[in-house]
């Protein structure tokens, strides 16, 4: 029984932590949503959560340890987006087009949040690492299936790594700007993104 209660009281203790950490990571979201990270301080965002100053610091170190771990969900959850066309070996147009509308889905929503991420990344060493490596996630995967498609004839190509990386940032910039802010169109979005993605590396044009 003394076993069974300890386990019970550790398992309770965890759930408060974690809900804890979970209502911290979702005003810092709503707060970065309105102002850049540099004016988030630690009071406003404790406040936000309906938790004290020191809870604060029982989750994380510092601020930049707070945006890193909102980027680290973030990268998974963007990367998981394209996972279709990145593991993928079928046909690019329609795969490379449920791709995109879903990375525009989600930059369409989390828009403000990942400028705020992106303008933070310019900051700070840490989270500028952590951004670096989440567009080279992309870079990598965007490598091999290209050269998956180039091996069958699908795609042309003069340098895949260096095609795969103009596109990748491309792609990351003009997203970044164009739902940043309030008032992106998601279809123009998708469809911009698609057609030069299409004619970059396959040659089809997808709006014919």
């Amino acid at each position: 029984m003394a076993t069974s209660s300890r386990t019970q009281l550790r398992d309770r203790h965890r759930r408060r932590r974690e809900e804890s950490e979970r209502q911290i990571l979702e005003a810092a979201e709503r707060l970065l949503r309105e102002r850049p990270f540099r004016d988030l301080t630690v009071d406003d965002l404790m406040a936000a959560a309906g938790q004290s100053r020191t809870a604060f610091y029982r989750h994380f170190d510092d601020r930049q340890e707070l945006l890193v771990r909102l980027l680290r969900d973030f990268a998974e959850e963007l990367y998981e987006t394209a996972g279709t066309w990145l593991s993928g070996s079928g046909e690019p147009l329609s795969e490379c087009l449920e791709a995109v509308e879903r990375l525009v889905d989600v930059y369409d929503e989390h828009g403000p949040l990942l400028r705020a991420l992106a303008e933070a990344a310019s900051h700070d060493d840490e989270v500028e690492q952590v951004y670096l490596d989440l567009v080279r996630m992309f870079v990598d995967g965007s490598v091999a299936r290209l050269e998956r498609d180039v091996a069958a004839g699908r795609a042309v190509v003069p340098d895949v790594r260096q095609t795969a990386v103009a596109l990748c940032w491309m792609t990351e910039r003009y997203l970044t700007v164009t739902f940043g802010r309030p008032g992106g169109d998601r279809d123009a979005a998708v469809a911009v993104l698609h057609a030069i993605w299409m004619r970059a590396a396959y040659r089809i044009d997808p709006v014919r």
